[in-house]
């Protein structure tokens, strides 16, 4: 279940770690980058965080804010060599709702909503040359019902657009209609939940084969549930595990929780769950959801969060906190090897709509192949923004390389205001001294760094927007290869 917190982070030192060491990247090329920062009136909800997708035929694209009425879709080589753009007018009562990319075309989605209804168009974009093609109506929705949403496979091949019918408030069921990369129709289904009683946070996922995954917290917030809904079979594949329950005469529940549909069509699922009466945080719990064959579901042992475990927090960051709080999840991370890494992390307002917002320690947690807990770190870090700017700057990237993870993060560390990388050992935790990128990423009130840009075109190259300076007002497009 997700809160009202964007996905987010930035990094600071982990625990027992040294200064951060100077720049170990070379910047390689920069060009100018136009941008128009998002209003949305949810600022912690972001409809799309990935706005710099990787191309494997090389380079990238990217969906730029031109202005308040105006996206474009941009292709770029590998040498920041623009190659085409294709606008996407946004009209007032519209907002842009996914963005994302198969083999042959790039795709927007966009909401609509008038008076009596509302509705997702998608607009494809010809990856080859940047013809775009006219938008096509995904699923409508009456304007009193929930937004609808849109979900796409991990390959970007097929993609599900939903929407919610409800009754007194709760969600019974689901509609959704299954394409295909060309945005033709696969098929019509509806996910009916009326044997379930109470639940909540649905979340729709969906395979590279079109099979379609729910994801939902059920029983009084005790149980993690997952059902699969194939294309060719009427029947649902159900699976659900309880989190929550009776331990030790203590009330616990799901408090956060977050699903990651693989190519294989294997789920994780990660959950942090509270005591019901206290709120104190109690433990966080792995499920993997297999839905090959028969079907297996395997449950990773819990990692509780003792006094020792706040210990070592409060060390790390050299804070002294009575409790956990504010943690959320944000990242599952599955390696070639099927390992796991599970990336939470600490963010919330000062209080009230006006005040800054702040992004703290990530909690690293290591699971092997088997699904045991490995080991943790704690990546201490205090990044701060003003309320407009909210989570679009502060917070981190992180991916998967070969036998690590990197994070990268936009911080001031010892009077250095720059882009820093810490890698961590997947197989025993060790988080590797901050590196800054030498961008000289500017220090101030104004906008200095885009985090939704910023990613890896492979393990040494790695794409982001930024200002410069304080005297510079424009905003940068680099590509740094780290050494």
């Amino acid at each position: 279940m997700r809160f009202k917190f964007l996905l987010t982070v930035g990094t600071l030192l982990a625990g027992l770690l040294t200064a951060p060491i100077g720049a170990s990247a070379q910047k390689v090329k920069s060009v100018p980058f136009s941008y128009l920062p998002e209003s949305s009136e949810d600022r912690y909800n972001q409809r799309v965080t990935r706005k710099m997708l990787p191309l494997s035929g090389g380079g990238f694209v990217i969906l730029a804010h031109k202005s308040a009425t105006q996206y474009a879709v941009e292709r770029y080589d590998a040498e920041l060599k623009q190659l085409w753009t294709a606008a996407v007018p946004v009209a007032a009562g519209e907002s842009v709702e996914a963005f994302g990319h198969g083999t042959e075309q790039a795709f927007v989605v966009i909401h609509h909503k008038e008076e009596a209804s509302q509705n997702l168009s998608a607009v494809l974009v010809d990856l080859r040359n940047g013809q775009k093609a006219a938008p096509k109506k995904l699923i409508d929705a009456s304007a009193r019902d929930r937004r609808p949403g849109v979900a796409v496979s991990p390959d970007g091949s097929k993609l599900v657009a939903f929407r919610y019918l409800t009754r007194d408030v709760q969600i019974r069921a689901i509609s959704a209609t299954v394409y295909d990369q060309k945005l033709t129709k696969l098929k019509d289904r509806t996910y009916d939940f009326h044997d379930l009683g109470d639940f909540f946070s649905p979340t729709v996922h969906i395979g590279n084969d079109g099979a379609q995954y729910v994801a939902l917290i059920s029983d009084q917030m005790k149980k993690l549930t997952v059902r699969r809904y194939l294309n060719d079979k009427p029947e649902t594949k159900v699976m659900s595990v309880a989190v929550g329950g009776s331990f030790g005469g203590k009330s616990v529940a799901v408090f956060d929780a977050k699903f990651g549909l693989q190519p294989n069509n294997t789920l994780y699922a990660a959950a942090i769950c509270t005591e019901r009466e206290t709120g104190q945080y109690y433990s966080l719990k792995v499920v993997k959801f297999d839905f090959a064959g028969e079907g297996d579901m395997k449950f990773a042992p819990e990692f509780r969060f003792t006094p020792e475990y706040l210990a070592e927090v409060n060390k790390a960051g050299q804070t002294s906190a009575k409790r956990l709080e504010d943690v959320y999840l944000s990242e599952l991370l599955l390696t070639g090897e099927k390992q796991l890494v599970v990336i939470a992390e600490k963010k919330y307002e000062e209080g009230g709509d006006d005040s800054p917002v702040h992004a703290r320690e990530l909690h690293v947690f290591g699971y092997n192949e088997f699904q045991s807990p490995t080991w943790h770190s704690i990546i201490a870090k205090d990044q701060v923004a003003p309320p407009a700017e909210s989570f679009t700057g502060i917070g981190f990237r992180a991916a998967v390389f070969g036998p690590e993870v990197q994070i990268l993060t936009q911080e001031k560390i010892n009077g250095k205001s720059d882009l820093y990388v810490r890698r961590v050992n997947i197989q025993t935790g060790v988080v590797a001294p901050a590196k800054g990128l030498g961008l000289s990423v500017a220090n101030d009130q104004n906008l200095a760094y885009v985090k939704d840009f910023t990613g890896w075109l492979d393990a040494k190259t790695i794409i982001g927007v930024s200002r410069p300076s304080k005297k510079s007002a424009a905003l940068m497009l680099n590509k740094i290869v780290v050494k």
